[in-house]
């Protein structure tokens, strides 16, 4: 790992972070293992909002035999970086290079920035109902119709666990709606 001399604002901003990102669910299945993972497209738009809103920027880029993962405080330029080396199956194959850099990328990015990913050690098998998000319950997003009447059933003491009954929130938005039920 490599550091800039200080990083006492890029720790803010990774706190910060934390405070922001919440929990990363598994959105793809591996056929041949029969499980499932959090893909990189997933990861990267869970963890987009959260990283602006705390200042950081994260940087990815092959560098020979590796991938180098960079966390950067975008007003410091405070960083903080590593060298994932590469393990290509097949050498002077394309598809196999591009394979293990996309998995490079998902797994520098999970530990760089220390995430939670869904794993929840068998508790959805004793709990299905509780944590299983149903297939059938719509998105709430900000640019949505339900939006603003949630927002007003918070005012008037609706709590935000009635809601995620009846919507899938992330993290980032369940925030949002409070904030803006506060207001």
């Amino acid at each position: 790992m490599e550091k800039s001399e200080s990083i006492t604002n890029l720790t803010k901003g990774l706190a910060l972070f934390h405070i922001k990102v919440g929990k990363i669910g598994k959105d793809a299945k591996n056929p041949f293992f029969k499980s499932n993972y959090a893909s990189l497209a997933h990861i990267l738009t869970e963890t987009r909002e959260p990283l602006q809103e705390s200042g950081l920027v994260l940087s990815q880029f092959p560098n020979g035999d590796g991938l180098t993962t960079m966390l950067i405080h975008a007003e410091s330029g405070e960083y903080i970086s590593s060298t994932y080396t590469l393990q290509v199956v097949k050498q002077n194959d394309p598809q196999a290079q591009g394979s293990a850099i996309s998995y490079a990328r998902r797994y520098s990015i999970t530990s760089i920035l220390n995430l939670q990913i869904d794993d929840d050690d068998a508790e959805r098998a004793t709990a299905p109902a509780r944590h299983q998000a149903k297939p059938d319950k719509p998105w709430l997003n900000s640019n949505s119709d339900a939006w603003a009447k949630c927002v007003e059933a918070l005012k008037t003491g609706y709590t935000i666990d009635k809601i995620l009954l009846k919507y899938n929130v992330s993290k980032v938005n369940q925030t949002l709606l409070m904030e803006a039920a506060a207001a």
